[in-house]
């Protein structure tokens, strides 16, 4: 991820539920405290299991097998997405995780909910504990809550991206591998896009989402709405100044509707990010607690777009 502006960042795995007749909350989508709980379990396990999970090295791989295991135990049918693609001077592989839920109709849009799992390379020491394995555990968390719910009238595809670091800076070939090539397949398949959001950094113990300018303006407005439905308005901050490039990009750049949700003040003092990307991430920086506000937001978001009708849009070919 990085920001333009003042300051910004992104991840690949999508994933099929077909199998099952979803039975739960007829209001609504719920996030516990016992979600959030499952959620830094299942990020501590990641860090500890599979540190560092660098894209395109066997490590990465393992990581991406070790997501599809967890999501497995939680009796989703998870699959790995493995594709190639130019990074830098050479052709490297990858693997995205998805699990998909569809929804009563099959022609229904789709919302994404996407996270990247990999690690930044050249770090000694780095966890990346809240940037790539907090809102991998979120997202697996999620996948469970989707697992005792309702059918919901979308379909949802939730993807945890490998290849969202860059290995030398931000180019067309690389970091974003994950998310372009999930775009490629949206737009191969002819799927509508309702929504499609990134999650990125929220596991952080003092929590402060962002939502930068270069994000959907009715996706934005309905995640004011979804903060104050949770009771955590004071935890979003709306910028304007500042453009993050993150995994939501490849699609909002595809004409998609994309919405980023980014705690991009991760550091020592307010204000400060001096943890990213530095061995400093690391898992006592992340906590249940704003993992259970994060979730309780995404879920608030998930609730109000199967009854809101924002712009839909049908790839570009």
């Amino acid at each position: 991820m990085k920001a333009k502006g003042r300051g910004v960042k992104t991840f690949g795995l999508c994933l099929v539920l077909s199998l099952f007749p979803f039975a739960g909350e007829a209001d609504g989508l719920s996030f516990k405290p016992s979600d959030a709980r499952n959620a830094l379990t299942a990020a501590t396990e990641l860090v500890r299991a599979c540190t560092p999970r660098d894209a395109g090295t066997p490590s990465g791989r393992r990581a991406a097998d070790f997501i599809l295991l967890q999501l497995r135990r939680l009796g989703l049918p998870a699959r790995l997405d493995p594709f190639v693609a130019q990074s830098r001077n050479e052709i490297r592989s990858f693997a995205n995780v998805v699990v998909e839920f569809p929804a009563r109709d099959p022609s229904a849009p789709w919302i994404v909910l996407m996270s990247h799992f990999d690690t930044k390379p050249g770090i000694a020491g780095y966890q990346g504990a809240n940037d790539g394995a907090s809102t991998s555990g979120l997202l697996v968390a999620l996948a469970g809550v989707l697992r005792r719910s309702v059918r919901l009238q979308e379909n949802l595809c939730l993807v945890w991206t490998d290849g969202e670091e860059s290995r030398e800076g931000y180019a067309d070939n690389d970091g974003f591998q994950g998310s372009r090539h999930l775009v490629k397949q949206f737009r191969a398949k002819g799927r509508t896009v309702k929504a499609a959001i990134c999650l990125d950094m929220l596991g952080d113990r003092d929590l402060n989402i962002v939502v930068p300018q270069n994000s959907t303006p009715s996706l934005r407005q309905l995640a004011r709405q979804a903060a104050d439905k949770a009771g955590f308005t004071s935890r979003l901050t709306f910028r304007d100044d500042i453009q993050v490039v993150d995994d939501h990009a490849a699609f909002f750049d595809a004409g998609f509707p994309a919405l980023d949700l980014i705690d991009f003040d991760y550091g020592s003092k307010p204000g400060l990010n001096d943890y990213w990307h530095t061995p400093q991430d690391t898992l006592d920086k992340i906590t249940s607690a704003s993992l259970f506000i994060s979730g309780r937001i995404v879920v608030e978001l998930l609730n109000l777009l199967t009854t809101a009708r924002p712009t839909l849009v049908v790839p570009r070919i």
